[in-house]
């Protein structure tokens, strides 16, 4: 990280009255840098040319202080300045860093990154509690919310899609605390998930094929496993002739195609009203005509009228949800259902799902932070009470190796799908090779 490594230039040895008095002095220039500005020119200017402008003021400003810096102090100084000025102060030397794929603040003075799958404690600190509130006001804000003692919960997203978790005192003890979930702004094509050994290209033939052919797509998955890169990836293969709607509570779906309605839940204001929920939104986009659905995440009662959307003539849809295994994704269904408040026979509860859902893909995060889709399972159809459900393919943990990262081998069951006629009438066409039973690929 080159800024970090910036700030671990400024000797060791350097007393805390001396970093004590480096932040008075990057405060007295930044108030005398928001009196010196301009609103009314700054207006005309965007982007690089407004931060070049500024900078130059910045350095003014410092030469008229009298301090005795050094070329990477005043350098870090005026950085700082400007981060704070445009962005979002001490965050964006992590943001910078694309390696980082979560930041997670626990007060201001104890910030940790997870780098590479592991979890590592950064030099970046925050002034105190009043400086991290600013902060997190100013990403809430950007996007219509608004975090207090009245609401002190708020999940939010950054300009590049990464989704952002704040909580505040008097629930947070310890001072307000922050996670920020990472979306890179360039998101993963398949290309990469085969490079990463995250799935195989057999995989990929049949992923790509079921959604060419319409098939209804529940990604299940633990927290971080990689759920909503996945479905990012798989939305690739929806064509631009079809029109989606995206429902989410914090938007963070980075699809490619050119016809989307992308749909966002609301928060009660400070009154308590004008809440707008996932269900109250999948009632009202079924009448924007859409081809597809796909809701970032089911999570409660939205499941019900999303398989019903599913059951009613809107295939090719595909939400996540949380869950270990393919199985324990229905019960979470199941359970997600009777949220909705109605009293459903457990049998009529099980059809609904069966009928809607076509493939269960099963994401897992591994020992040592590696990612792999671990199943691809088909439901069959009911037989009596009990959903049937067969696996196509499906991830093996062997165990660890020595650097810690779990290790296995990606296997073929041998089961040919039964909507395999449903590919062919829709132009897809697999070889029968694919589904040969044998180990596809090991770590």
């Amino acid at each position: 990280m080159t800024r970090l490594a910036t700030q671990a230039a400024v000797p060791a040895a350097a007393s805390k009255d001396r970093e004590a008095e480096f932040d008075k002095l990057k405060q007295r220039i930044h108030s005398k840098l928001v009196d010196k500005l301009d609103l009314s020119h700054i207006g005309d200017l965007e982007g690089e040319v407004l931060r070049r402008e500024i900078r130059l003021v910045v350095e003014h400003l410092c030469d008229t202080e009298d301090t005795f810096l050094n070329r990477n102090e005043r350098d870090r100084l005026i950085d700082e300045v400007l981060d704070e000025t445009f962005g979002l102060g001490p965050l964006e030397l992590l943001l910078k860093e694309p390696t980082v794929s979560e930041i997670m603040i626990n007060g201001p003075k104890n910030v940790f990154i997870e780098h590479g799958g592991k979890l590592e404690k950064t030099s970046v600190t925050f002034r105190d509690d009043k400086h991290l509130m600013q902060i997190i006001d100013r990403i809430v804000s950007k996007v219509g919310r608004r975090v207090d003692e009245v609401c002190p919960m708020v999940d939010a997203r950054l300009p590049d899609g990464s989704r952002v978790n704040a909580i505040i005192p008097p629930l947070a003890l310890d001072g307000p605390s922050v996670t920020i979930r990472r979306f890179g702004s360039n998101p993963l094509k398949l290309e990469d998930l085969l490079n990463y050994k995250s799935m195989t290209p057999e995989m990929v033939m049949l992923l790509e094929g079921a959604m060419k052919a319409r098939l209804n797509i529940i990604i299940s998955g633990g927290t971080g496993s990689g759920k909503t890169t996945l479905l990012n990836t798989l939305s690739s293969f929806i064509s631009n002739a079809d029109r989606i709607v995206t429902i989410e509570d914090a938007a963070e779906l980075q699809l490619q195609q050119q016809h989307i309605v992308r749909l966002e839940t609301r928060p009660p204001n400070i009154e308590g009203k004008g809440r707008i929920t996932a269900t109250d939104l999948v009632r009202n986009c079924l009448r924007m005509r859409p081809d597809r659905i796909i809701i970032g995440e089911c999570r409660g009662p939205e499941t019900l009228d999303m398989l019903q959307a599913m059951n009613t003539g809107h295939e090719g849809s595909l939400t996540t949800c949380h869950a270990n295994t393919p199985r324990d994704a229905i019960a979470r269904l199941e359970t997600m259902i009777m949220m909705s408040g109605f009293e459903m026979p457990i049998k009529a509860m099980r059809q609904q799902i069966s009928s809607a859902v076509d493939l269960i893909v099963q994401v897992n995060r591994l020992p040592g932070g590696p990612r792999k889709v671990t199943a691809i399972t088909e439901i069959m159809g009911m037989e009596q009470d009990t959903i049937i459900m067969q696996d196509i393919f499906k991830y093996v943990l062997e165990g660890v190796n020595e650097s810690g990262r779990g290790v296995g081998r990606f296997e073929a069951t041998g089961i040919r799908p039964s909507f395999i006629p449903r590919f062919e009438s829709h132009g897809v066409r697999l070889p029968a090779s694919v589904f040969r039973e044998r180990i596809m690929l090991r770590d």
